[in-house]
């Protein structure tokens, strides 16, 4: 039972015969409805209707109006999928933008042994998490400009991850001049899906 409704991508035949990995797309809090249509206004599910070939399957969870993301509901979404279609299981990869970027933060904070990698934009995470955080892949980005979620919430979270271990996996963006809305536009770029799909799970020991 997966306990957030979600939107479905699959990739060709040949990819889903030969244990595809999953990406989880994560949105921000102005998509947080009941209908799912909802979701495809930007980020992954947006962009494959536009005729970007993702080769991965794609899950796009919708949070209720007013809710966080719960690492926990996440994983039961992902289980769902993974129950469903043979999949790989050392490819999980997550990416969020604003309450999503929270979202894939908090995700990969809670299952770090299961996300192979993850993007988080114009987000923050709990810093209690950086430890966590800092074993997984992962590309925080944010605007400078941004005035719904200041860039502080992102330093913060980049900030614990190096105390950590020095961010030997972090990479960690700053869009100059970029406001909250602007980063939507990572979604659209190869760069993002290139660096995402270059892990496996065995990268990580």
């Amino acid at each position: 039972q997966a306990d957030y409704p979600f939107l479905l991508h699959l990739p060709s035949d040949s990819i889903l015969k030969s244990k595809p990995p999953v990406l989880i797309f994560l949105h921000g809090r102005s998509l947080s409805r009941t209908n799912l249509d909802l979701v495809k206004r930007y980020g992954v599910i947006h962009e494959i209707e536009k005729g970007r070939k993702v080769p991965a399957i794609v899950v796009a969870p919708q949070v209720l109006a007013g809710k966080s993301w719960e690492p926990e509901k996440i994983m039961s979404v992902l289980k769902f999928v993974q129950r469903t279609f043979d999949t790989d299981t050392n490819r999980v990869y997550v990416a969020g933008m604003s309450l999503g970027g929270y979202g894939t933060l908090r995700f990969a904070g809670a299952y770090p042994g299961v996300v192979t990698a993850a993007v988080a934009l114009c987000g923050g995470g709990n810093t209690n998490d950086g430890c966590d955080l800092a074993t997984v892949p992962l590309w925080i980005q944010h605007g400078n400009r941004d005035e719904a979620v200041p860039i502080s919430e992102s330093e913060k979270i980049v900030k614990a991850i190096k105390n950590c271990n020095g961010g030997e996996n972090l990479k960690y963006t700053v869009h100059k001049g970029a406001n909250h809305g602007a980063l939507e536009r990572v979604f659209r770029t190869d760069e993002m899906y290139d660096w995402l799909f270059q892990y496996t799970k065995s990268d990580k020991n």
